[in-house]
């Protein structure tokens, strides 16, 4: 096996003041770094994270370090946890977030980016952030995917989640749907899609992945007579693709697309809109699902939910999205070392 697939996944704790400490600590007492034969690395100011963990009768099986390189020096099984030490800017009170934290939440990401991108991690698995308290800091500030993308220099990303046996990706993401119509062109459905066909051939060695696109109005227009999107952009894109010898179909119905019969034989699906395709995989698989940024030069996964406030400091949750994201990012490094 390449020495590159034992590189440490680095997790990132989120948001301090929500669960995303308690969520580290129940990922520390669980095996998967031994499975997985490599260094699960959480980051977070180590002290918060040990007293959380302690109040929440948690016990983590973690050795705490200062940089990535004290895991090379340590006396501990080399697939084994740690906590690398990043300190809090500003008091942190349990369930009430702190926009002074702002630095240190986005520290955490740059962190885990950095190192990705030099080599010295293989992927960076994220645990849930509060928007609301960096947007202060950071005026406009839309979440984890489009800050890594500025952070890694990337114009264009695409927002895929996973569960339920089903791969659902965003041809538009976080912006009102008042906003949506315009933000679909020909150009930027063309970008999503030969994103995800490079990144699905990458991560999970699909010589010729099979996308299933969603229309945007109901019954994907129903012939123009409910919007001329379908018509005017959707279809000229998919029919170019086909040209170019993709295996890209649709538009589909949205309310109709997402049944076995037509999930079982394709790979993946593109939603037009956030709340298009996301219900339906959430209630497929939430507290299971991934969060997975296509695009990026580096692996990125996350849980698929928030920061659950009114449920920090205890230890009634599930880390289940988490032990998911580490397991795709893990799968996603495999697969890309088997293609390089």
């Amino acid at each position: 096996m390449n020495e590159a697939f034992n590189l440490p996944i680095l997790v990132t704790s989120g948001e301090p003041a929500g669960i995303g400490p308690e969520l580290c600590a129940l990922l520390a007492e669980t095996s998967q770094a031994k499975r997985l034969n490599r260094p699960l690395v959480i980051l977070g100011d180590a002290d918060l994270l040990t007293t959380r963990a302690s109040n929440a009768g948690i016990e983590p099986k973690w050795q705490r370090i200062n940089t990535l390189r004290d895991i090379a020096a340590s006396d501990t099984e080399p697939h084994g946890y740690y906590l690398l030490d990043y300190p809090l800017s500003a008091p942190c009170t349990t369930g009430k977030p702190n926009p002074a934290n702002a630095p240190y939440v986005l520290g955490l990401l740059n962190m885990a980016c950095d190192a990705c991108q030099n080599g010295t991690a293989a992927a960076m698995v994220t645990a849930p952030i509060q928007k609301s308290a960096i947007s202060p800091f950071w005026p406009g500030f839309m979440g984890h995917t489009e800050y890594l993308a500025e952070r890694c220099g990337q114009a264009e990303v695409v927002m895929m989640l996973m569960g339920g046996q089903m791969k659902v990706a965003l041809a538009t993401t976080h912006i009102p749907l008042a906003k949506v119509p315009a933000a679909i062109t020909r150009e930027s459905l063309t970008n999503t899609l030969e994103i995800m066909l490079k990144d699905l051939g990458l991560y999970w060695n699909l010589a010729k992945p099979r996308i299933l696109v969603t229309g945007l109005n109901p019954h994907a227009g129903e012939s123009g007579d409910l919007g001329q999107e379908e018509i005017e952009t959707i279809s000229p894109v998919i029919q170019a693709m086909q040209a170019m010898g993709h295996d890209v179909q649709g538009p589909f119905p949205a309310d109709t697309l997402f049944q076995p019969k037509y999930l079982q034989n394709s790979d993946a699906v593109l939603a037009m809109f956030h709340d298009q395709g996301l219900p339906v995989l959430k209630h497929a698989s939430f507290g299971q699902g991934v969060n997975v940024s296509l695009g990026l030069p580096i692996i990125r996964t996350s849980v698929d939910h928030g920061t659950a406030l009114d449920l920090a400091g205890t230890r009634n949750m599930d880390a289940g999205s988490l032990n998911e994201a580490i397991e795709c990012a893990h799968h996603m490094d495999l697969c890309r070392g088997k293609a390089q």
